[in-house]
């Protein structure tokens, strides 16, 4: 028998050809260099955008920049456990979170791991934490209010349910102050809480953990916390981690109130991130795609139609400004993205005034359609009249003799900077804000000095409460003013000066 070497080597080829190693080796890398939280790894041709990879040690890893020579990932652990030469696998599922109402009551880190020593989360479920926001046809008009008890922003910047209000402001001006007034003021309204703390303090965090508890709001709240002592990966995924929760509860028909604190620490760590990975550096440091890292954020939150469960969330970003500078960067991206702004200010703050609010640069765009009749009633000239007293405030700094008109309305303005005066976790129900609102309107506290207008409000609302509870009682129910209460209201009123005349 001849053996040809032609149709030997022709078979050889062919088995070569048709030969699957058992290891695709696109599915295992190298790491090439590792530091600051960022591993560059050669090979992983298949790796996916946002794909998680397992490192040695169990440390995990997101895959952000896909390059030709390489692939750029970020570390969320440890990176000292890792080393150059390091084998790195692809787990082929993208970044992803538990979700549940095991979640609640509880405070997890970014990857929803349980940091409060209370044990283990047994959830049922998992969610990517990168989702397309629902589309035009899903969505609903907001219609609902979400009360947060603070009565300048119920009565000025109202908020609907599905709305997204900045709320933004100098450091130490009291923006986390309104954010868990907010989350208190949803105990037995069917709201369900997330609160993102991005680069808080480890004490900060606890302390507002020990706020919540002692008002009986962890039963209906989660906290995520990425401190600022974690890597800055932890702080980028925070915020989506948390967002995949809250659609979770959504896509069940719940209405979510979820709060990010604060976004100017989340586009801070992205920027880092962002270096680290040589992406080129556009204004004020920050890469060009750090609109989109918001907006691809807050789009999330929404109002479902009825045809899809009828659920909501309700975002409240938070973001800090530098000297009160609202044009910068980051505040006029987050600004252009949102519903409206609660603008808070230093000069207020320093006033004693609480909440700061400004009420000329402070907005809601959508929350007045879904604002109570009953407010609505009482604060149709709320902004106009604040907007008046401040005018003539700044003008009467230069004149010594004022005439009585213009005596009245700086009168009248600091009356109603009193009324809406508010202590931080004393929340106010619908018909304690339309009583101090409305007994504003009356005038009578205009006579009075100053000092006594709180106490006074105080007094009158107590009194009203004990006297003529159906009052009271009326506008929770029926959430408007009609004629009968709104005359029973001023008789009340009147009953209770007469009382107090000295």
């Amino acid at each position: 028998m001849k053996i040809n070497a032609n149709e030997i080597s022709a078979l050889i080829k062919e088995q070569i050809k048709n030969y699957h190693a058992k290891i695709d080796s696109s599915d295992v890398g190298t790491v090439v260099t590792v530091g600051d939280g960022i591993a560059l790894i050669y090979g992983l041709d298949q790796a996916m955008l946002g794909e998680l990879l397992l490192f040695p040690n169990d440390v995990y890893g997101m895959v952000m920049n896909l390059e030709e020579g390489h692939v750029g990932a970020v570390l969320l652990g440890d990176d000292t456990l890792i080393k150059e030469g390091d084998t790195v696998k692809r787990t082929k599922q993208v970044m992803e979170v538990p979700v549940g109402d095991e979640l609640l009551g509880r405070v997890v880190n970014a990857l929803g791991q349980p940091i409060d020593g209370l044990g283990e989360i047994k959830t049922k479920k998992n969610r990517p934490i990168e989702r397309i926001a629902p589309g035009v046809i899903t969505r609903k008009s907001v219609n609902t209010p979400l009360e947060t008890g603070i009565t300048a922003i119920d009565a000025m910047t109202p908020i609907g349910r599905g709305q997204r209000e900045l709320i933004i402001g100098d450091r130490q001006t009291g923006k986390t102050a309104i954010a868990i007034d907010a989350i208190i003021n949803q105990k037995g309204k069917n709201v369900l809480c997330i609160y993102v703390a991005i680069g808080q303090k480890n004490s900060t965090v606890a302390q507002i953990v020990d706020k919540l508890k002692s008002h009986g709001a962890m039963e209906y709240t989660l906290v995520m916390a990425a401190t600022a002592s974690e890597p800055a990966p932890m702080l980028y995924v925070a915020p989506y981690a948390g967002c995949a929760m809250a659609e979770e509860w959504m896509e069940q028909g719940k209405d979510v109130l979820i709060i990010y604190d604060d976004l100017s620490k989340h586009a801070v760590a992205y920027r880092a991130l962002s270096l680290l990975l040589k992406r080129s550096p556009g204004r004020e440091a920050y890469p060009g795609d750090v609109f989109y890292l918001h907006s691809r954020l807050l789009e999330r939150a929404c109002k479902l139609s009825d045809e899809f469960g009828g659920g909501s969330i309700t975002a409240l970003p938070i973001v800090e400004t530098q000297s009160g500078d609202i044009s910068a960067y980051i505040p006029t991206n987050v600004i252009s993205i949102t519903d409206g702004q609660i603008f808070l200010t230093t000069d207020l703050f320093n006033a004693g005034q609480r909440p700061a609010i400004d009420s000329g640069l402070s907005v809601s765009r959508v929350g007045g359609a879904a604002q109570f009749k009953a407010t609505k009633q009482v604060a149709r000239s709320l902004k106009i009249d604040l907007a008046s007293f401040l005018e003539m405030k700044s003008f009467s700094q230069f004149g010594s003799d004022l005439d009585k008109s213009t005596l009245a309305i700086l009168k009248h303005g600091e009356v109603l900077l009193q009324v809406l005066r508010q202590e931080q976790y004393k929340v106010r129900s619908l018909s304690e804000q339309v009583f101090g609102l409305f007994i504003a309107k009356t005038n009578k506290l205009d006579e009075l000095p100053i000092e006594e207008v709180g106490k006074t409000v105080e007094a009158a609302h107590q009194y009203v409460k004990n006297n003529h509870p159906n009052i009271l009682k009326d506008i929770d129910n029926k959430k408007e003013l009609s004629e009968e209460t709104e005359k029973a209201l001023n008789k009340a009123i009147d009953d209770f000066f007469q009382v107090n005349k000295k």
